[in-house]
């Protein structure tokens, strides 16, 4: 793929570490402060599952539940697509 960049240190899920993320996941989909990144998984801070997701243009998602925990860990191959969040 090419593409037109600017200076960027890295790419993909590096490049959104600090950025609150939307993870789309087979089973489910988490939200939350993306703060590390390794071969195998990824960690966010404040985690929750988004239940259902609503219209993509409101401000919230219509049914997101906070974790028990202030930190998740998610499998780098349970995702199938990321970007910044809500």
């Amino acid at each position: 793929m090419k593409k037109i960049i600017e200076s960027i240190e890295s790419d993909g899920l590096e490049k959104l570490l600090g950025e609150n993320v939307l993870l789309m996941c087979g089973n489910y989909f988490y939200t939350g402060i993306l703060i590390g990144v390794n071969a195998d998984c990824v960690l966010l801070r404040d985690p929750e599952v988004v239940y259902e997701t609503g219209a993509w243009s409101d401000k919230n998602y219509k049914d997101s539940q906070k974790m028990h925990v202030p930190e998740w860990y998610v499998r780098i191959d349970a995702i199938e697509s990321f970007g910044v969040s809500k």
